[in-house]
C-alpha cells in the first residue's frame, strides 16, 4: 500500500506489475465486501446503505444476493484477473450505472441523501479503482 501512496504523492503512475498485484488484492477485498460487507454496512448505517430499512424488504434481499454472487466470482477472478477481464469490466460498468441511478434517486423525497456518502460513493470508488488497475492491453 505504501508504494500506492508514494506513486500518488510523486505524481508517478504505478507500473503494470504493481497494478496487477493491487488488482488481485482489490478484487479479493471487493469480493469479500460484496459477500457480507454490504449487509453489515446496511445494519450499521442504514441511511447510507439500505434503501428500504423499515421492515423486511424483498428488494434489499435481492440486491444483497446479487452482490454476494458477484463477490464470489470476483474472489475467483482475483487469482488470474487477466482471464476474467469481461467480469471485471462488467463490475466496473455495472457499479457506475448502478451508482448513477442511485445518485439521482438520492434526491427523491429528500430522505435518501445519505446514500451519496454511502453506497453511491463506494460504488464509484470501487469502479474507478478497478478501472485504474486494469491493464490497457490484452496480452495474448
Amino acid at each position: 500500500m505504501r508504494d500506492v501512496l508514494q506513486s500518488f504523492k510523486s505524481g508517478r503512475t504505478m507500473n503494470e506489475e504493481s497494478k496487477s498485484k493491487y488488482l488481485r488484492i482489490s478484487l479479493f477485498v471487493a469480493g469479500i465486501v460484496f459477500i457480507g460487507g454490504i449487509w453489515i454496512l446496511g445494519q450499521i448505517w442504514p441511511s447510507g446503505w439500505s434503501w428500504h430499512s423499515s421492515g423486511r424488504s424483498h428488494y434489499y434481499e435481492m440486491i444483497l444476493v446479487v452482490y454476494a454472487t458477484l463477490g464470489v466470482f470476483l474472489i475467483l477472478a482475483s487469482r488470474e484477473p487477466e482471464k476474467h477481464r469481461s467480469l471485471i469490466w462488467f463490475t466496473i460498468w455495472s457499479n457506475i450505472t448502478h451508482a448513477s441511478v442511485m445518485a439521482v434517486q438520492s434526491f427523491d423525497a429528500g430522505n435518501h441523501i445519505g446514500h451519496l456518502w454511502g453506497d453511491v460513493l463506494a460504488l464509484y470508488l470501487v469502479a474507478g479503482w478497478l478501472a485504474y488497475l486494469m491493464p490497457r492491453k490484452h496480452n495474448t
